[in-house]
């Protein structure tokens, strides 16, 4: 039996398809198409009705579809260091027209398909069908995939208009995130960390096309002091001037007014679907957490994704007032996940958990889009608070007040290649969670983006260990 899929989520997956059908249509018209960092302020871009994608998002998408470790060594052939993050890789090689498409014979016009992939065939009673001339099982036709190789959309785009030209064309991967219009101008924010600036100061010299930048410097305190909105608020100023240049429009207060509201409705619908992590047990898993954040990254000043996030929110309270949850097995053990997640072994970071009765019921990464704000100020203090850009002790303070509040019985750590400055301090704060909640933490070694950093084995262990450590927890708070 297929699983059901709630209203909620199903209305969300139709915002993210919205939103990239609605760039590509209006690439096709030839209106500006833009990339932006996840944490520019989309507010100032729906202000000029303008279409933005998101490369962070899109390289989630393209490591999630196992397409990463392709486009991440396509970047260190065109000579970026495989040291930087996988993100960025995945976006730069995009950028320069690298996509995956499947492997076509030119004389057939068919594809190729890869003996190594396709589910065994079955026949009505649910039994594998064995070919007797090999003795092997036969491959399911509908499940058996082309061999994959890496093409480039400006040689595409050179070639005459023709079957060839077609042919090419459809032979890009299906996805959508390798269907992205390339960009006539790019936002960036440094909030998330300073690789972003580098990363996409690239892109448009690449691709030359304007940038658009605001700089939000790492915040030493814990509170975001009044000079520093002053320098974040003159930058909104300035991109604001630059978008009209870009533009030639000039900025519309009453749709900025409404793609605030917009954006604030969608974060206050998203950290109420955050907060349902808190019931024990609870209705669902981080990881579902991690699957929505497409929404509130690329859709958050569109009223779609308020209304879409609410409906979840309706779903979440209907399956908590039933004692109901989505994750598949028993809650046994509860943990925060701390990090962004390794997209292209999502299954490997899952089956240990689901073997063991552990749901992820607190993360970090999903609730830091949730940006709440009354005037343009609170929305520059708003954007200062990022992971990455807020000093040890916010960093320690948000974490364990969603441990208690979620109520963890221990921490996963992932150490994450691709993120340095996030990684960086996890040793100190798996020592002040310890110290300060009483819980054992587990660190593994992975990459957001990058699978040939992810060494399955080795977190099978970590998982093993953590499990170990919680229930010995248990068991000697039992005993007093």
């Amino acid at each position: 039996m297929a699983k059901q899929v709630s209203p909620g989520v199903l209305a969300l997956r139709k915002v993210v398809d919205d939103v990239h059908k609605d760039a590509r249509e209006a690439k096709a018209r030839g209106e500006l198409v833009g990339w932006s960092s996840s944490k520019f302020p989309c507010e100032l871009a729906a202000a000029f009705d303008l279409n933005v994608m998101y490369p962070e998002n899109q390289a989630a998408g393209i490591a999630a579809n196992r397409y990463g470790e392709m486009m991440c060594q396509a970047a260190e052939d065109l000579g970026y260091d495989n040291d930087i993050c996988g993100y960025a890789r995945i976006s730069l090689a995009y950028a320069a027209g690298v996509r995956v498409s499947r492997k076509y014979d030119p004389e057939t016009g068919e594809y190729i398909i890869d003996p190594s992939t396709g589910k065994p065939l079955k026949d009505a009673d649910g039994n594998v069908v064995i070919d007797e001339a090999t003795g092997q099982p036969k491959k399911d036709p509908k499940t058996q995939t082309p061999f994959l190789q890496l093409d480039n959309i400006n040689d595409i785009n050179a070639l005459p208009d023709g079957p060839e030209k077609e042919r090419r064309m459809e032979a890009i991967s299906p996805i959508r995130q390798m269907r992205i219009p390339q960009p006539d101008f790019v936002l960036c924010c440094n909030n998330i960390c300073n690789c972003m600036t580098k990363w996409y100061e690239n892109i448009a010299r690449m691709c030359n096309v304007p940038l658009i930048m605001v700089d939000i410097p790492y915040n030493n305190t814990v509170e975001v002091h009044d000079e520093n909105v002053k320098y974040v608020r003159a930058q909104f100023d300035k991109a604001i001037k630059q978008l009209e240049e870009l533009t030639g429009k000039k900025f519309d207060e009453k749709k900025f007014e409404q793609a605030c509201a917009n954006a604030n409705r969608t974060a206050k619908a998203w950290l109420k679907v955050c907060d349902y992590l808190q019931y024990k047990p609870a209705p669902y898993s981080g990881f579902d957490l991690f699957n929505h954040m497409a929404d509130v990254v690329t859709a958050r000043a569109r009223v779609e994704a308020a209304e879409a996030f609410e409906l979840l929110a309706e779903d979440l309270e209907e399956t908590v007032k039933k004692g109901e949850t989505t994750t598949p097995f028993p809650e046994k053990y509860r943990v925060m996940f701390e990090g962004i997640p390794c997209w292209p072994k999502l299954p490997a970071l899952f089956k240990p958990l689901k073997a063991n009765g552990v749901n992820v019921t607190a993360v970090v990464y999903a609730p830091a889009f949730g940006f709440v704000y009354n005037n343009m100020d609170e929305m520059a203090r708003a954007y200062y608070k990022a992971p990455n850009s807020v000093c040890i002790e916010q960093g320690v303070d948000w974490r364990e007040g969603i441990c208690r509040d979620n109520k963890v019985d221990g921490v996963l750590v992932h150490y994450n290649r691709s993120c340095k400055p996030w990684s960086g301090y996890m040793a100190e704060m798996q020592r002040r969670f310890t110290e300060d909640l009483g819980v054992p933490c587990a660190g593994f070694d992975g990459d957001q983006a990058d699978p040939r950093n992810f060494n399955a084995a080795q977190y099978e262990t970590r998982v093993q260990g953590l499990v170990e450590a919680m229930e010995a927890n248990k068991q000697a708070k039992e005993a007093k």
